[in-house]
């Protein structure tokens, strides 16, 4: 049974978080800089952005994670550090350096992590200030969960955090986590953060095939609009101090429980940064049945949520069926016009190649509602996916349009 709780990174037993302004945003009341913190080391695993352009914390992080051993994350929001050159890389390194020294913890056990704008060298000055001052308040306090996950925010309108515990071999084990990510959102990860914690004890080689299995079926399953970042991230750190028997490829029904919980956790993770999408007044489940293959399914799923005027039909609250079957039709998938059959929100709209006539008002009451589940059946095999999308609005427009100023 998995039980949702209050708070998020710092649930875990052993994890703390601190957070201030350091001057990379402009509101003062914006915390922009922050740590979180393990009391004992932790078995760690992480995925980052496939983009060939990456930011220099990227870079630095992926050096580190191959250790398998961190106890600390800094990250900042504001800047990104990337296409910064080789003083972008010094000065991430600076940072794992800054946070080590006031954590008595080697610079090789710490994950650095920037996000924000590109191109602009990082405010060193600042940075160290911020570091130092996050450092002095750690602590697991709610005030400390609710900031750290607000000083992350670039474009977001709301935090994103959750907490969760299970029972695995009779002890309580819990896994926290944050996540950032509005805009520039792409399978494959986005611009986006989740940062996790879990006091469960478990192997290394076990944790890192879990989140990979984990950000599969949630991270690498949304899209806000086809575009992806410098600086994606997604980390997972285990204390161990609950002091569960150790989940190994062995343990299959302790492996399974912690494989659950975690997924539930990605999840609603996903679907939040999805649904808080920049200008994003409606959150759309994009559901494939019947394909051939779970890469046909994915290809129709991702070209579908992808579409300019699949999305802008959906923000205007326009039935416009056929530019969703339009849309199946380009994916570069096979398709049999007369298997094809498509359900919005439950109503059969297109069936057999012709049309399903509903009733208009029961139609246009549909696509008022915040939530639009769209299932397309293509009658070529058993496989299926789904995918998480949003609308396309005028206001997403307005908010890249002013971005950089």
């Amino acid at each position: 049974m998995i039980k949702k709780i209050p708070g998020n990174i710092i649930a875990p037993k052993g994890f703390k978080a601190g957070s201030v302004h350091c001057g990379l945003k402009r509101d003062k009341r914006n915390h922009d800089i922050g740590i979180i913190f393990s009391e004992q080391s932790c078995k760690t695993a992480a995925l980052f952005t496939t983009n060939q352009i990456v930011a220099a914390p990227i870079k630095l992080s992926r050096k580190v994670v191959k250790n398998g051993k961190t106890h600390a994350i800094v990250v900042n929001s504001g800047n990104a550090n990337a296409c910064t050159g080789k003083k972008g890389e010094k000065d991430a390194e600076s940072m794992a350096l800054l946070t080590s020294g006031h954590l008595n913890i080697k610079p090789d056990e710490v994950l650095v992590a920037s996000t924000g704008i590109i191109g602009h060298h990082l405010p060193m000055a600042n940075i160290k200030s911020g570091i130092s001052k996050s450092a002095e308040c750690l602590g697991d306090k709610n005030s400390h969960a609710i900031s750290i996950a607000k000083a992350i925010m670039t474009t977001d309108l709301t935090h994103k955090q959750i907490a969760v515990k299970t029972k695995i071999g009779g002890k309580e084990i819990t896994i926290g986590a944050i996540a950032k990510g509005s805009g520039m959102i792409s399978p494959d990860m986005a611009t986006m953060f989740c940062f996790i914690t879990t006091d469960a004890a478990i192997s290394l080689n076990t944790l890192r095939s879990c989140i990979k299995r984990s950000t599969e079926t949630s991270f690498n399953q949304i899209t806000v609009d086809g575009h992806m970042s410098t600086s994606d991230m997604v980390a997972i750190l285990a204390n161990g101090m609950a002091k569960n028997r150790n989940i190994t490829s062995s343990t299959k029904s302790d492996l399974a429980l912690f494989q659950k919980a975690l997924d539930y956790v990605t999840q609603n993770m996903a679907k939040e940064i999805v649904k808080d999408g920049e200008g994003a007044t409606k959150f759309i489940q994009i559901e494939i049945h019947e394909a051939k293959s779970i890469s046909d399914a994915k290809k129709i799923a991702r070209t579908i949520a992808e579409s300019p005027l699949v999305k802008t039909a959906i923000n205007g609250e326009d039935p416009n069926w056929g530019r969703i079957v339009s849309a199946a039709g380009y994916a570069g998938v096979t398709l049999d016009e007369s298997k094809l059959k498509l359900v919005v929100n439950k109503i059969t709209i297109y069936k057999k190649g012709l049309p399903v006539t509903p009733a208009p008002k029961r139609l246009n009451s549909v696509m008022k509602k915040k939530e639009i589940t769209i299932q397309l059946h293509l009658g070529m095999g058993n496989k299926s996916t789904t995918l998480w999308t949003c609308d396309l609005s005028k206001e997403y427009v307005s908010i890249n349009a002013d971005y950089h100023t």
